[in-house]
């Protein structure tokens, strides 16, 4: 049954069964660890704060992505993709918005961190949800423009998972690419990195570190970045020309973003670590908290 369907180009059987397996370690794993961060914070009240909630609303996002690679683990077992262009259309635009509101809340934690710890303000409720709500209007206004046609969705190089199609890189392509990339990715990435910067000189001033701030911009762009380059390559150069297993490379590395998140964000927080472990366990750990002012 399998072998009736003829494998990509450029891949071999053992190619798209490892490639299929990587997608499904990283989408159940992804998924459950995520599960967890958003069931623990539905059911331990100490948990329920906003700041708490953006680390919620990056686990919800990151497990729409861990969905998108179940299916797209699935879809490699089967060796072709079996849901048609619509369900090409739905996955492109299911992966690219979670992916964007992944990348969204990224920032914002950043950005709620430095306020945490440089300026000692608290973030509020109603700033929290009008934050979340902006992000994922957002992001679904820039996945939707492929829909309509500015940008397009299409098959990965494995052709068994959908994204932005950057194969062509025509005038349609680089319009979209450059304004999306510039509001989705490059002022996340500078408040990320501005962020983490001004908390490094207050570990250093107080003598008393936290957490490692060098860490979330680099996990940020190891799992983001090949992506990025690959698109603006295709906006100068023929990304046909990059071999398929290489091209592959970057949804793969995209794809252990929610695993990594998990460990960085929730796991590596003290409070929504002792939260976990209470939801699990029915321990409740006291964790010190950072003194700060209401805005």
């Amino acid at each position: 049954m399998v072998s009736s369907y003829p494998l990509p180009d450029g891949f071999s059987d053992f190619d798209v069964f490892s490639l299929g397996s990587c997608l499904l370690v990283e989408g159940l794993l992804g998924f459950f660890l995520n599960a967890v961060t958003v069931v623990a914070f539905l059911k331990v009240r100490e948990l329920r704060t906003p700041s708490n909630f953006l680390v919620f609303s990056l686990a919800m996002a990151d497990m729409g992505i861990s969905m998108n690679a179940t299916i797209a683990a699935f879809s490699s077992f089967l060796r072709y993709w079996p849901y048609g262009s619509d369900g090409c259309q739905t996955h492109g635009f299911q992966g690219f918005m979670t992916a964007l509101a992944s990348i969204h809340f990224i920032a914002a934690i950043a950005w709620d961190r430095y306020h945490q710890y440089c300026t000692r303000t608290k973030l509020q409720w109603s700033s929290a949800i009008t934050l979340a709500i902006f992000v994922w209007l957002f992001t679904a206004f820039w996945s939707a423009m492929p829909l309509i046609g500015w940008g397009e969705y299409d098959y990965e190089p494995l052709r068994t998972c959908c994204t932005l199609d950057y194969t062509k890189g025509d005038r349609n392509y680089v319009s979209y690419l450059i304004p999306m990339s510039i509001f989705n990715m490059a002022i996340q990435v500078f408040v990320v990195m501005s962020s983490y910067q001004s908390i490094a000189q207050k570990f250093k001033k107080t003598g008393n570190p936290r957490f490692n701030p060098n860490t979330p911009l680099k996990t940020m762009l190891l799992c983001w970045g090949p992506y990025g380059v690959l698109a603006f390559y295709a906006a100068v150069e023929n990304a046909n020309l990059v071999s398929p297993k290489l091209r592959m490379m970057a949804p793969i590395l995209a794809k252990t973003s929610p695993t990594v998140n998990v460990f960085l964000y929730a796991l590596g927080n003290e409070n929504y670590r002792g939260g976990i472990w209470q939801f699990l366990t029915g321990e409740k750990i006291d964790v010190p908290q950072i003194e700060n002012k209401s805005k």
